[in-house]
């Protein structure tokens, strides 16, 4: 008898300990936690977790505490679908990601306005992910449009009687990227002599920049990412190719000095403002740090996501509905966060300070990073 009354408790508290795992607030991450971007996956991952550890130091939202579940899509369209999936299966309602657009524009639509679920990408800046009139998207970084004006405009302006190759990865970011500073510079009156696609992966740029040193090309402007940019840049180096490479927020990792090597002095991106140099972050960027984490890139922004979803849950009391939620961060704000105040229009895009040129080169560790101009 005694047996079974203790069987009978026991069961009980399992149950109760499951009902209040329950209760926690679910964020899926997701991102490339694997593979050739993986540092851009560690920054999602990071942000997102440091954001619930301090939310949940401070009491929670509404009393209950945020759990993060992470999900690896290895920037594959195909994987980031099995992981939105997954993350709708086990009744996520909230992701902080994609990384890639090309992963988060089909998720957002395919998987997670389907079943309800809540998505702010740090780091996808796409245009079509917020221009589709779906209810469930937000991202708390910028767009390729605007990214690609400031690009455009600086190469016209500076690099007017240069000659430009415009070359991209043939992804959605990629592409999208090399599109609109394209245009922005063309209106400008400045036409790249140049005009290429490559393949994510490709590792042998030879005969790319063979072609680039027959046409006097002395400015590289890539849409991609900083693992075949780097390549790029140490290999067009090696040949003898005296050029500067352009890029966007996609090169944003110091991993790409390690591909680059010394090359990747004078390389130049256009990024948002950095917030770890926000003197209001000092304490968190020396909390990263202690950890053994560098809050580089997407890292803070991946931290505001978090921010974000919990301040709109907030606002309504409740998370079970993640359409009442996204409603209030429609309408309500602008909330704090570690990128400053943020508010959102309707489609979905933060009202924020927009992108600025950042320059490779040592910093004071005698480590090559990118610094803001000027």
């Amino acid at each position: 008898m005694k047996k079974s009354l203790l069987s009978a408790v026991a069961l009980t508290a399992m149950v109760a300990f499951s009902g209040s795992a329950w209760a926690d607030i679910v964020i899926g991450v997701g991102g490339p936690l694997t593979g050739p971007n993986a540092a851009f996956g560690a920054q999602l991952q990071k942000g997102a977790e440091q954001a619930a550890a301090d939310i949940n130091a401070a009491g929670g939202i509404n009393g209950e505490k945020i759990k993060i579940v992470l999900g690896d899509d290895v920037s594959d369209p195909k994987q980031g679908i099995s992981v939105a999936n997954k993350f709708a299966s086990d009744g996520v309602k909230y992701v902080v990601g994609h990384f890639n657009s090309g992963v988060s524009i089909p998720a957002s639509k395919e998987v997670y306005a389907e079943n309800g679920m809540l998505e702010i990408t740090p780091a996808a800046t796409n245009p079509v992910f917020t221009e589709r009139g779906l209810w469930n998207v937000f991202r708390t970084c910028g767009r390729d449009d605007q990214q690609g004006t400031v690009a455009g405009a600086y190469l016209a302006d500076k690099f007017k009687a240069a000659k430009i190759a415009i070359i991209d990865d043939k992804t959605p970011y990629g592409q999208g990227l090399a599109e609109e500073t394209k245009k922005a510079m063309n209106a400008k009156g400045v036409k790249e002599v140049i005009r290429e696609g490559v393949n994510v992966g490709d590792k042998d740029f030879s005969a790319l920049i063979s072609k680039m040193k027959e046409a006097g090309v002395s400015i590289i402007y890539w849409g991609g990412l900083h693992t075949e940019a780097g390549l790029i840049i140490r290999q067009a180096k090696d040949q003898g190719l005296k050029a500067t490479l352009v890029s966007g927020d996609g090169i944003v990792s110091n991993e790409l000095a390690s591909i680059a090597g010394d090359a990747v002095a004078g390389t130049l991106n256009t990024f948002g403002p950095d917030p770890t140099l926000n003197p209001a972050n000092k304490d968190l960027v020396a909390k990263f740090k202690a950890a053994g984490f560098n809050p580089e890139a997407y890292t803070l922004y991946s931290y505001a996501a978090v921010q974000v979803i919990a301040a709109g849950i907030k606002a309504v009391g409740k998370a079970d509905d993640a359409e009442v939620v996204a409603k209030a961060l429609h309408e309500k704000g602008p909330f704090k966060t570690v990128l400053g105040d943020m508010a959102f229009d309707a489609k979905g895009d933060p009202k924020i300070p927009g992108y600025i040129m950042y320059e490779w080169k040592k910093g004071p560790d005698g480590k090559y990073s990118y610094f803001p101009q000027g």
